[in-house]
């Protein structure tokens, strides 16, 4: 959880999830705890800790523009992400961050719908927009969660898609990604490169990111 069951620290949450799951990609694993992912969390939004009155989460741009200037710091250094936007609307180009990057980091409005169905089956479900015999199905009623898409079945909207947050994977229908997403990101962390000059997610890491600029500026 690194602390988002307690503040609202998702946006730096994100980041380290994403570290993490693009190192496995890779065979290896970065350690990440509490205190680097608060700390971040701190740094990126202004929140201080004992202040609940600061505690108002992050901007997703924001943050990651912090962590790619700053660097995201754990006990093994610091790690600075390269970063881009697409068209959140665009379920290809997600779809092709997530095969080519590792992970998608999304923005997206929950709804009180959401929160109760997870509740009622302790995440054991298929999130769907029209998810109203749990309540009120408005996008946002629950607020806004930074978290990661990581895999799809395929690309129907009753296909699913696996997001990791809250320390788990929380399976979604496209349909309800749909409705939910406000702002997709791709990431690419430099220093995750393998002595080969191989990136986690397989291609050269020359070749992709010159394939990610192209992609994100066409």
């Amino acid at each position: 959880m690194l602390g988002n069951d307690q503040i609202g620290d998702c946006t730096s949450v994100g980041l380290a999830n994403a570290l993490r799951a693009t190192a496995a990609l890779g065979g290896f694993q970065i350690g990440v705890d509490d205190d680097s992912a608060i700390q971040f969390y701190a740094e990126s939004t202004g929140y201080r800790p004992g202040c609940p009155e600061t505690d108002q989460g992050g901007i997703e741009v924001e943050v990651l523009s912090f962590a790619a200037g700053v660097g995201y710091q754990l006990e093994a250094g610091a790690y600075y992400p390269l970063w881009g936007t697409t068209d959140a609307q665009d379920r290809n180009a997600l779809a092709l961050i997530m095969a080519r990057l590792g992970t998608a980091y999304l923005g997206v409005q929950l709804a009180q719908s959401d929160m109760n169905q997870i509740e009622a089956t302790n995440g054991a479900c298929v999130l769907e927009a029209d998810n109203d015999a749990y309540g009120d199905t408005t996008p946002g009623s629950a607020g806004g969660h930074c978290l990661l898409g990581w895999s799809y079945s395929g690309l129907s909207d009753s296909d699913t898609v696996d997001l990791l947050t809250w320390g788990t994977i929380q399976k979604v229908t496209w349909g309800w990604l749909h409705t939910r997403i406000m702002e997709a990101h791709g990431l690419v962390w430099p220093q995750l490169t393998q002595a080969s000059g191989m990136y986690p997610t397989g291609p050269d890491i020359d070749a992709l990111k010159a394939q990610n600029v192209e992609f994100l500026t066409a």
